[in-house]
């Protein structure tokens, strides 16, 4: 899950954005460790501003399990992609060129919520499959995303006929991934920001097929007022939220707007707040949120929804062990969260996330 600074998300202003990588732990610098690793043109997208402040932070939080995951942070070569069938557009043919070229199923534990319709193949060694231009009538047969992206479709566990809201919509991977799941009975997809919203727009048109595609609204609305336009209006609602994105932040080129975005980073947990109680309000009594976000930082994650646990009375958490208990052959997580919470940490020949995932429900 790659995501963009918060301002092009969902508000009206500019909010902090993008995020990094980081270095690990140990008697080297994280410069001189990153610089055997990378290379050339790579090991100069690297900004040291940002893996200072993750080497500080990240290493209070994480201890010891940041060394791995600093590692495939900083090793592209690492990262791993996923392919989501797009089941409006699926042929044998495809199927059998992922399996002949070493993919595989993913999610094959017994979860409790998996569609037979959902179909998303990973593959053990680093490798991306070629991405699929948009085509004006043509739908797309696949999505490429980080498999760790689907885990909050999957805890959202959206059932046919239910009314949805993808609060913080585009580029419109996960709203792919809930369609493929399921047919809900009105599927609201939110972003605030025009350029984003015409590609969220182009995405569904991409992979929905006419007149379905029809049936879903696209809004442009600040995803922190939608509460109070649609009161208790939704079944499920999933929070996307603007975050760190840690992948992408070590890269950033740009030192004084990467030194920016610390200062814009601790207003994030603020806005993430605003937006979880929107989202609380849009809920109907007895329906679930799941929250989510790309980034390792506590500030980010179980700070926030233990906030909303203390603030808002009309919310409980929602037990999500056993998912994360089924698909624990194919991601690692962080020990010591809660039931309610996940947090994936990427490591070699598992090189998915880092996600955040919470559940909730409204009662």
């Amino acid at each position: 899950m790659r995501l963009p600074p918060a301002a092009a998300r969902l508000l009206p202003a500019p909010l902090p954005a993008g995020a990094g990588l980081w270095p690990r732990r140990g008697a080297a610098r994280p410069s001189e460790q990153v610089e055997n690793k990378t290379k050339g043109k790579l090991q100069k997208q690297i900004c040291q501003v940002v893996l200072d402040h993750f080497e500080k932070q990240y290493t209070a939080e994480l201890g010891d399990k940041w060394t791995s995951v600093r590692d495939v942070l900083t090793c592209p070569s690492c990262w791993q992609y996923a392919i989501l069938l797009n089941k409006f557009s699926q042929s044998a043919e495809l199927e059998n060129t992922l399996r002949v070229k070493g993919y595989h199923l993913a999610f094959r534990g017994t979860l409790p919520y998996l569609p037979r319709s959902l179909k998303c193949y990973i593959s053990r060694t680093p490798r991306r499959f070629p991405a699929q231009k948009h085509q004006t009538g043509k739908l797309k047969e696949y999505y490429l995303l980080n498999a760790a992206s689907v885990l909050p479709v999957l805890a959202l566990e959206v059932k046919d006929g239910e009314d949805v809201l993808d609060l913080c919509a585009a580029p419109g991977g996960k709203s792919v991934t809930i369609l493929q799941c399921a047919y809900p009975g009105q599927f609201h997809c939110n972003e605030y920001d025009d350029l984003r919203s015409r590609w969220l727009k182009q995405t569904m048109e991409s992979f929905i097929p006419d007149p379905l595609v029809n049936l879903i609204t696209v809004s442009k609305q600040d995803g922190r007022q939608i509460g109070d336009f649609k009161p208790e209006s939704y079944d499920k609602v999933l929070v996307d939220a603007p975050c760190s994105n840690d992948r992408s932040w070590l890269f950033s080129s740009d030192t004084q707007q990467a030194k920016l975005r610390l200062i814009q980073r601790k207003e994030l947990s603020s806005l993430q707040f605003q937006l979880l109680r929107s989202a609380i309000k849009a809920l109907r009594p007895g329906g679930s949120l799941v929250y989510s976000t790309c980034t390792l930082s506590k500030a980010e994650n179980g700070d926030v929804i233990n906030l909303i646990l203390k603030s808002c009375a009309n919310v409980m958490p929602v037990d999500i062990s056993e998912m994360a208990k089924a698909v624990s052959q194919e991601f690692t997580f962080l020990c010591d969260t809660q039931q309610h919470e996940l947090l994936v940490l990427p490591e070699k020949g598992k090189a998915w996330g880092p996600l955040y995932v919470a559940k909730l429900k409204k009662i």
